[in-house]
């Protein structure tokens, strides 16, 4: 029996590893990574092993979660669609993280405010900035050239661009009605206004009547293509095949897109912007599920803080084109955004980016918004109309 001791002192470290469960929505070269950002992590240390698995796009990992929170079950660590991120906190599933953050100064000012700021609820710190993304507008750089067109700089040009670039074969324009509505909150932002007010929907702004309207007049103009979520493979064959000539994604869009073979260069820009204008930031933060041990809060702080050294923050914005968090990071990303440099135009945006509103309610809101968008956009609903009874189903969701 004494010859066993040995190997049982062996054995320990790995019996004493705590398991953090980790679901994300990252597939593709970013989900790739991220496997490998947790077995590197794994390899470095002892105590801790990260366990990544991809739950789906953020809407399915979301389904996914409620119905395990339901059932008991449940991953530690979350990644959270920044609309999803203020219900999880509303409902009392995300644990704040003050006591186990031990930030220096320079840490914490290094990374980028926006990014920074939106974990924070109440005075209270419940995520922690992951991946981060502005939308941008993809364009066929080909057509553009060859009308002698530039990239627009507001929305009186970009409505201007998308008529010229209309033709019996293509659209100017192809619009996305996703659920979280963050591509037309972009085109509400832009010009100043905002979807929230006083902590309540604000559906009817005239700022958003204003967008809603534009994009009414593009339809009757035959300058636009409306696609739902579900339909967003057909948005991109229609973007890649010329069947449509700009199109508004996330940044974090562009490696799926150059998974197609394009018939033309691609150009992107910021979005068009009013003065005094921003744009949405998007992505996620990382949470911790209420229920979490001690050692597994303190696992996934560790696993965030690794996530965070400047090296691997440029290998994620190389891997994934988000955004980087720190700035640090921004000197060893010279190189790949030399390479291309319409890669920066996302980054350049955090100049004049603001979170999105950080209610529980919000996302819900959002939801009956991008219905409404369908119906009108679609189903020829006028503006007004839509965003008013858009504004009602908000208002009795409260």
């Amino acid at each position: 029996m004494v010859k066993l001791w040995p190997w049982i002192f062996l054995l320990l470290p790995a019996l004493a590893q705590t398991e953090i469960p980790f679901w994300h929505a990252m597939d593709g070269p970013a989900g790739r990574l991220l496997s490998q950002f947790a077995q590197e992590f794994n390899a470095r240390q002892a105590r801790y092993r990260v366990l990544p698995q991809y739950a789906g796009d953020y809407r399915e990992a979301e389904t996914k979660l409620v119905a395990a929170l339901r059932a008991g079950t449940g991953p530690v660590l979350f990644q959270a669609e920044l609309s999803f991120f203020p219900r999880l906190v509303g409902e009392g599933r995300a644990l704040a993280l003050d006591p186990y953050l031990s930030l220096d100064r320079g840490f914490v000012e290094d990374l980028f405010e926006p990014a920074w700021n939106y974990g924070v609820v109440e005075g209270r710190r419940y995520g922690l900035p992951f991946n981060t993304s502005t939308p941008v507008l993809f364009y066929n750089l080909d057509a553009f050239r060859a009308k002698g067109l530039k990239a627009p700089r507001n929305w009186k040009e970009f409505e201007e661009t998308a008529r010229a670039l209309t033709s019996r074969q293509a659209k100017g324009f192809i619009f996305v009605t996703d659920p979280q509505a963050w591509l037309f909150e972009a085109m509400v932002t832009s010009r100043g206004g905002s979807l929230v007010k006083e902590g309540g929907p604000n559906l009817t702004a005239k700022e958003a009547l204003e967008a809603l309207g534009m994009l009414h007049r593009l339809n009757r103009a035959g300058a636009l293509s409306v696609r739902s979520l579900a339909e967003a493979t057909f948005a991109q064959l229609d973007f890649v095949r010329t069947k449509g000539m700009m199109v508004m994604a996330s940044i974090a869009n562009w490696p799926a897109a150059e998974n197609f073979s394009f018939a033309f260069a691609l150009g992107v820009a910021p979005v068009p912007r009013e003065e005094g204008g921003k744009v949405p930031m998007g992505g996620a933060q990382l949470v911790v599920l209420r229920g979490a041990s001690e050692a597994q809060v303190r696992g996934a702080v560790e696993f965030w803080q690794y996530l965070m050294e400047p090296k691997n923050v440029a290998r994620w914005v190389q891997a994934s084109y988000y955004v980087p968090v720190r700035k640090s990071a921004l000197p060893l990303l010279e190189g790949f955004y030399r390479e291309n440099p319409f890669r920066k135009v996302a980054f350049e945006q955090v100049a004049y980016a603001q979170e999105r509103p950080r209610l529980p309610q919000f996302s819900a809101w959002a939801a009956v918004l991008a219905e409404a968008l369908e119906k009108s956009l679609k189903g020829g609903v006028p503006p007004e109309r839509a965003l008013e009874e858009a504004q009602r189903k908000a208002e009795a969701l409260r």
